[in-house]
């Protein structure tokens, strides 16, 4: 109760403060946000309410999980460098069109450049299939069914679906499921692998799917593009990396 009302309140003064701009200058500010965006477009036919849980959702869901996948993209490199290395290589053509030498001219990534990049996004898919961001969902039932399993459900009943364990299971991936290995991404002649959302889950699936999937995907290519051509990633020695126990799949310590 205490922490939603932090965020309400924090919500609150922040959609006054853009509301206020908006009203003073009646018009998008040079430092735009996603937040003034919304008054701007809707002016008073929006709610605060709606615009908090906009915001409150665009963090949650729009940087979070961002940022916690890149963590562990970072980290399932710096032991596997072989991959790391390979993604390199996927970059060096686009680089040499910039005329950046080699690794270490310093230069960035744009998302159309990297669209075709079928390596990089096979080593995302397979840190998102160990490492979801939203390790765990719940869905309930609306009315009475019975699963394939043969279990029976009732109206309200609730089912917890675990993520991590999904992608972590010999039935779902193969024996190598523990494994590392984004070539289990890409098909004999170098193509990616479909593979339906109800099986590798961490956008959801069906009805469910999150809107923001290529947003996501689009964001962590440029960024994870531009940090391993720019710097060589290494973890602390000795250093405990393990999750921390919360809704989002963060990096503990």
């Amino acid at each position: 109760v205490v922490a939603r009302r932090t965020i309400d309140l924090f919500a609150a003064d922040t959609i006054a403060k853009r509301r206020s701009h908006h009203n003073v200058y009646n018009q998008s500010s040079s430092n735009d946000d996603m937040l003034s965006s919304f008054i701007s477009s809707n002016d008073d036919d929006v709610s605060d309410e709606f615009l908090r849980d906009t915001a409150v959702n665009l963090l949650l869901a729009g940087r979070d999980t961002t940022g916690t996948a890149l963590s562990w993209f970072f980290y399932l490199l710096c032991k596997n460098p072989r991959v790391e290395q390979r993604i390199l290589d996927e970059l060096a053509p686009i680089a040499a069109t910039k005329m950046l030498a080699a690794a270490n001219d310093r230069g960035v990534f744009a998302g159309g450049e990297l669209s075709s990049r079928g390596y990089l996004h096979a080593a995302l898919c397979e840190c998102l299939r160990l490492y979801p961001p939203e390790p765990f969902q719940h869905k309930a039932a609306v009315a009475g069914d019975v699963l394939p399993s043969g279990h029976e459900m009732k109206a309200g009943d609730k089912i917890l679906i675990y993520y991590y364990c999904m992608g972590r299971m010999e039935g779902v991936w193969g024996k190598d499921c523990m494994e590392f290995r984004p070539e289990r991404w890409v098909t004999d002649d170098g193509k990616l692998r479909y593979e339906p959302s109800y099986k590798f889950i961490a956008f959801n699936a069906g009805p469910r799917t999150c809107l923001g999937k290529e947003v996501a995907f689009t964001q962590m290519k440029a960024i994870a593009a531009a940090v391993l051509w720019n710097f060589a990633v290494e973890a602390v020695p000795g250093h405990s990396v393990e999750p921390k126990l919360s809704v989002i799949l963060h990096m503990k310590n």
